[in-house]
């Protein structure tokens, strides 16, 4: 098949949606399809198989976007006319310009459509001082739906969770596939027993941001009385970084904040006692999903806007949104009992395998596969 993804942001490899946007691409190409990428990534620029279109100038709004590393494509519909010509399926990535633009280019040509859900609406108002406000978040949802998802002829949804809550916000069904991104091998390596030498080391990895809410990890260690025991490990980066090292500083906690390339972070993974999964808002959490397949327990939030509540075996795995007490306690019990750490990682042994990447992957090219074929026999 020809197929054309379209990513309105692409980037580095050091979030869920670039990270599923390499993974998808990569898949599909050692399958033999002929896959073009559309994006605005200048450092693509006269590669093989990638479509270069400028970078959209919103003024002030880009003085925010690049704020939080983001930068989001120009739809150029000269460039974009062009990439689809020919193309079996169209698969956007975001309900951004870029997207919405090939969409209907590609609706107007009878080329089929699909497009993952990976932005929730609080992904968007965060940016605005406007993540816990219903009704901006509800017009978001409705705006997604307006612009991209009516068009398309197949949305992906990685959970169940982004799915049920997308259909409730517009009101209604559209045809679909719940397909998880999936982890990649690498994690899955076998773990070897950790002997202690030092502090227990709780790992939380993700986009330093306002929705990750990390800083309810901080203080749980401060709060609970688990300083002199706990050492923190925060894998990421983002915005609220230097917000997060003050904060850890005056409340004296032993934190470490660093970046790690994908190619460290397994071993990263396999170095921790116990994993934390602070979000508040997630439509799936591949990095919770990585930790799991490392063979690290985890501690989840239960917030009513997280999907990866469900990635939770019991209570000891979840934790109260906003409650750092709740979670000081959950972390306890874990350091208090480590022989539960091995019962639990035992328990997690089916779970983790259903989220295999190659196995997801596999999914997603049968979902282009059979959106080309309706059309053509249409």
């Amino acid at each position: 098949m020809k197929i054309v993804i379209v990513c309105d942001v692409l980037g580095k490899p050091n979030n869920g949606t670039t990270l599923a946007a390499y993974n998808l691409i990569g898949y599909l190409k050692e399958r033999g399809h002929d896959v073009t990428v559309v994006c605005a990534d200048r450092d693509k620029r006269g590669e093989a198989g990638f479509v270069v279109v400028p970078v959209q100038n919103w003024g002030p709004i880009n003085l925010i976007l690049k704020k939080n590393n983001v930068s989001l494509a120009k739809a150029d519909k000269r460039v974009l006319a062009r990439a689809i010509e020919g193309a079996d399926a169209v698969h956007v990535l975001m309900p951004f310009p870029l997207g919405i633009a090939a969409a209907k280019l590609a609706k107007k040509e009878g080329i089929p459509v699909t497009a993952s859900f990976h932005a929730q609406a609080e992904n968007v108002t965060a940016h605005i001082a406007c993540m816990n406000n219903r009704l901006a978040n509800r017009i978001t949802y409705l705006c997604f739906y307006r612009l991209l998802y009516r068009r398309v002829d197949c949305v992906h949804y990685p959970t169940q969770f982004i799915k049920e809550l997308f259909e409730k916000q517009i009101g209604r069904e559209l045809p679909c596939r719940v397909i998880s991104n999936g982890v990649n091998d690498v994690f899955f390596a076998p773990r070897e027993e950790r002997r202690h030498s030092g502090k227990f080391t709780v790992l939380c990895t993700g986009r330093f941001s306002k929705e990750k809410a990390q800083h309810t990890l901080i203080q749980a260690v401060a709060k609970g009385g688990l300083k002199e025991e706990v050492r923190l490990l925060f894998a990421g980066c983002g915005p609220r970084e230097k917000k997060l090292k003050r904060l850890a500083r005056r409340l004296g906690v032993d934190a470490d904040f660093r970046f790690y390339p994908r190619s460290e972070l397994p071993a990263v993974l396999r170095s921790a006692d116990l994993y934390v999964h602070t979000a508040v808002v997630e439509i799936e959490a591949i990095s919770c999903l990585e930790a799991i397949a490392a063979g690290l327990v985890p501690i989840i939030c239960d917030s009513k806007r997280s999907a990866t509540k469900n990635f939770a075996l019991d209570g000891h795995c979840l934790f109260r949104a906003g409650d750092p007490r709740d979670l000081a306690g959950k972390i306890a019990y874990f350091l208090r009992a480590p022989e539960q750490i091995g019962a639990y990682r035992e328990k997690y042994g089916d779970f983790r395998e259903q989220f295999r990447q190659e196995d997801q992957m596999r999914k997603m090219e049968e979902m282009l596969a059979d959106v080309a074929a309706s059309k053509k026999h249409a």
